[in-house]
């Protein structure tokens, strides 16, 4: 009978539709079949700065994928995931395709795991790095620098900050910025001619995320992390960071270990920065 009901389960129709508030719980449960650890508050807020489609079977959703638009030029994609049950029929190709066609014309970056490399791929991406993911309970209390440069953030410097980002990462992301200054606690380098760099922690996952990191060095980037881990001793804190700016031996030492890896891709053209400045830690491997 076990087998029969199954079987019934998968025979009903499949609808492809927008992803709308009423379908977290559905994706969350998504989420949790892959050991991912977002919390239901993680997804929220996710939906609240980005767009997504759902696939969904008798009012189950079985599969999800979401993007985030910056200017008209560029997009993220990630959160793309499609249930045990429903793989291998074909699901995956229709929720990315659909994602595709509400990118049109714009450059998409996303970074998938190795077993999502031959589907993105086929869809005309190319590799360009790699992220590597940095976790852990941070038992040992990091050392912040005493320099003068580095201080919290106010309201006043969101502009200042939001046109770092940019100039860091290539892309207009406003918004996204504003939201994630909005959820997290923010500190900043500020020299001479204003503000040099940002980090941003905040409640992500098992405990805390660091990042977005922008900086104008590595050496920038580090001080901006130690800013932010010296807040968080005791607490679960995950790093995402670009393999080519070799923080990984450095974050290693201060007590997080790596435990993932993605590769960066892209359909289009890669954003080129502005400057020196540079993204070294991601706000997450979905949004950049």
């Amino acid at each position: 009978m076990a087998v029969e009901h199954d079987r019934n389960i998968v025979s009903l129709p499949i609808e492809l539709m927008k992803f709308e508030t009423r379908h977290v719980p559905g994706a969350l449960k998504l989420s949790q079949e892959m050991v991912w650890p977002y919390r239901r508050e993680d997804w929220e807020f996710a939906a609240t700065v980005g767009q997504g489609l759902v696939l969904e079977r008798a009012g189950e959703v079985i599969g999800t994928a979401m993007w985030w638009n910056y200017g008209q030029a560029h997009a993220t994609a990630g959160m793309i995931i499609v249930t045990a049950s429903a793989q291998g029929g074909g699901y995956g190709s229709q929720l990315f395709n659909g994602l595709l066609e509400a990118t049109d014309g714009r450059d998409v970056l996303l970074n998938s795991t190795e077993e999502g490399l031959t589907l993105y791929k086929r869809r005309g991406f190319t590799p360009w790095g790699a992220v590597l993911q940095h976790q852990g309970p941070l038992i040992v209390a990091a050392m912040a620098d005493a320099s003068d440069d580095i201080r919290p953030a106010t309201v006043l410097d969101l502009a200042a900050i939001q046109g770092f980002d940019e100039r860091a990462t290539g892309m207009p992301r406003p918004s996204m910025v504003a939201a994630l200054a909005d959820l997290g606690n923010v500190v900043v380098i500020d020299r001479v001619g204003g503000v040099a760099g940002y980090a941003i922690a905040r409640r992500f996952g098992r405990g805390y995320v660091v990042g977005p990191v922008a900086a104008e060095s590595a050496q920038d980037a580090q001080l901006l992390i130690l800013a932010q881990l010296a807040k968080l001793k005791g607490q679960f804190v995950r790093i995402d960071v670009y393999a080519e700016h070799g923080l990984s031996d450095w974050l290693e030492r201060v007590g997080l270990k790596q435990v993932g890896y993605a590769t960066a891709m892209v359909r289009g053209q890669r954003p080129v920065s502005d400057g020196p400045a540079r993204m070294y830690a991601l706000a997450n491997q979905s949004f950049g």
